[in-house]
């Protein structure tokens, strides 16, 4: 069994949660790390490469924040958000990027089934919460996004840097009025409930041994350090 490091952080707020990701991310002597997280209050995430004007509802949400990562923006309410953080020389991320796609939702897959949904690769089909014009992420959809009931459930994307990767994304548990016509799932899970589905399927599928911890002082300091610049709709990360 590969020992993985679980940290937490439920109700974060929006500055931190995008700046833990990128100290994750740069944390080169840290183990292989899941993340698990909600925020407070709800937030619009933008995708890397967008602007405020692609997102027409943006003013439904509470918070804005920038992501590290491209794609379309996300209202994280009702979600599980989770992230990723190890080396590209992992065997999860070794070789073609898309084959680490299909590895990480396999997983995810496992979880939303112990969840009571059969979640598939879109593939060559078109989707019902497929639509134009409102710059979301889930109203945009790629063959390999996890979906059911004809409608995309999952969204993720990476970030490669210095011989690391972020993989983070959310994981649909309703909609909301910036999502709608999104997947949800039966019976309302809660993030924490949903949490501990995925834990269990990436322990059981990778062969992995979860140490549940916190983030390192250095880490938190970090976060802190990078994460007020997300906060900012014109900051582009680094590359």
């Amino acid at each position: 069994m590969e020992a993985w490091r679980l940290v937490v952080t439920w109700g974060a707020d929006p500055a931190f949660n995008m700046g833990l990701d990128e100290a994750l991310l740069e944390a080169e002597e840290a183990p292989p790390t899941l993340r698990l997280y909600s925020w407070s209050p709800d937030t619009l995430s933008l995708g890397y490469f967008q602007s405020l004007a692609d997102v027409p509802g943006r003013e439904q949400a509470r918070a804005l924040v920038r992501r590290i990562t491209g794609g379309g923006a996300i209202h994280h309410v009702r979600e599980l958000t989770f992230s990723i953080a190890a080396r590209l020389d992992h065997p999860l991320y070794r070789g073609a990027t898309r084959e680490s796609y299909q590895r990480v939702h396999s997983a995810l897959a496992d979880a939303l089934r112990a969840a009571g949904v059969d979640a598939v690769p879109r593939g060559a089909t078109t989707l019902e919460s497929d639509r134009s014009g409102t710059g979301m992420c889930f109203h945009a959809s790629t063959p390999l996004d996890l979906a059911w009931d004809g409608r995309k459930g999952v969204g993720t994307a990476q970030r490669r840097r210095r011989g690391r990767v972020l993989h983070h994304g959310s994981i649909k548990i309703g909609g909301s009025a910036l999502e709608t016509g999104v997947a949800t799932l039966p019976g309302g899970p809660t993030p924490a409930e949903l949490g501990e589905l995925v834990v269990a399927a990436f322990a059981a599928r990778f062969e992995l041994a979860f140490q549940r911890a916190v983030p390192e002082p250095a880490e938190r300091v970090r976060a802190r350090e990078l994460g007020a610049r997300y906060l900012d709709p014109d900051f582009v990360a680094a590359r």
